[in-house]
């Protein structure tokens, strides 16, 4: 899990430098229209919106754009109909692979995706045939620079279930419910987390030794993230630091 959440945290540094900021509204844009229709427009009872939004708003996704996405979600305006759609699979040396998709096709997407896990090495699976192997949680990013005392002691009282030192950060974990309570009880203490998302953490890793095939595992990863509909990729390698780092800067 460790080599994945660093991954994750690579990913998300490099995306903020060179991939198009469009690319990246439109996917939060999504993200805000589906939860804006299954909870509701009102931020403060749609604890899903909620974090988008803030999600959103860290993006510097404007504001407009923002209010509209959500009033697309409720009905308000008309818009693109999506629909959260999931696909699992295998990257090279049997890493199991969730893809979390917005779709207005499912047909396309679900065609487009086997295309990509063909062309990079790895293999689509039947439901059911991965996602048991993780778990849905809330994963809070904070600043090394922050009291490890300090973080833990404000994220348990606000039901986080566990913390983890991941190299240059601070990772919480809470239960989905919590995510929300917890990010907030930690920013209201001056700790402003880097990230707050929900992630589906796996329950076991798959060892990856060799630089060759790391660098297999990131191209497959790198080639789904990249698509329209694509919304997070979560996967379960357990790269060494020093081969992610080689691999990762050739992927």
């Amino acid at each position: 899990m460790s080599g994945h959440s660093k991954w994750a945290t690579t990913k998300h540094r490099k995306a903020a430098v060179d991939k198009a900021r469009a690319k990246v509204f439109a996917k939060l844009i999504r993200q805000l229209e589906v939860a804006a229709r299954e909870g509701g427009g009102d931020l403060s009872s749609n604890a899903t919106l909620r974090t988008m939004f803030e999600k959103a708003r860290s993006a510097s996704v404007p504001m407009d754009t923002i209010e509209r996405a959500i009033k697309r979600g409720t009905g308000e305006l008309e818009g693109v109909r999506y629909e959260p759609v999931s696909y699992e699979g295998y990257a090279p040396g049997g890493v199991a692979i969730i893809v979390e998709c917005l779709t207005d096709n499912r047909n396309r997407t679900g065609a487009e995706i086997r295309n990509i896990f063909s062309r990079n090495g790895g293999s689509m699976a039947e439901p059911g045939a991965v996602s048991w192997q993780f778990e849905r949680k809330g994963q809070i990013v904070i600043a090394h620079e922050n009291d490890e005392d300090k973080v833990t002691e404000v994220a348990l009282e606000a039901g986080a279930e566990d913390m983890s030192d991941d190299s240059d950060h601070w990772t919480v974990t809470s239960g989905p419910s919590d995510l929300a309570a917890v990010r907030d009880a930690l920013a209201s203490a001056g700790m402003e987390p880097i990230s707050a998302d929900l992630a589906m953490v796996p329950s076991t890793t798959v060892p990856v030794a060799g630089e060759g095939e790391a660098r297999k595992v990131l191209r497959l990863l790198e080639a789904l993230d990249d698509h329209d509909d694509v919304q997070n990729v979560w996967s379960n390698f357990d790269i060494p630091d020093d081969i992610l780092a080689l691999a990762a800067a050739e992927a």
